[in-house]
């Protein structure tokens, strides 16, 4: 098991939070309150910076949807960087990868507007 560490920093799209550890039952919690102290603006964009994420359980991919829900009430967009392939499978077969933006990488997911910015609950 490793310990989550989640780190803020901004961006010219918006907040980032770079996740590293596990995104389990036990550490879940902490990435929902993370997200909700964010000043997330109309407009702007989570971006969640998976790429040092180690595992995810059913709890993880639940604070992911918090976080997409949080961004959508403050009508800002989300997306999804470097996630790694055991969640993006995840997130695939459950047809998660259709709700939420998913970028290859930060700096992908940073610089670029996308057409479908997937505001909509």
């Amino acid at each position: 098991m490793s310990l989550l560490t989640i780190t803020a920093r901004d961006a010219t799209t918006g907040p980032v939070l770079e996740i590293a550890g596990d995104l389990d039952y036990d550490q879940a919690p902490r990435l929902r309150q993370a997200v909700t102290t964010l000043g997330l603006e109309p407009g702007q964009r989570l971006v969640l910076d998976l790429s040092r994420m180690q595992f995810c359980d059913s709890s993880g991919i639940t604070a992911l949807i918090a976080a997409r829900t949080h961004a959508v009430a403050a009508q800002a967009d989300i997306a999804l960087a470097a996630v790694p392939d055991n969640t993006i499978r995840i997130l695939r077969i459950v047809g998660l990868d259709r709700v939420f933006t998913i970028h290859p990488d930060l700096d992908t997911a940073t610089t670029h507007r996308d057409a479908d910015s997937r505001l909509q609950p």
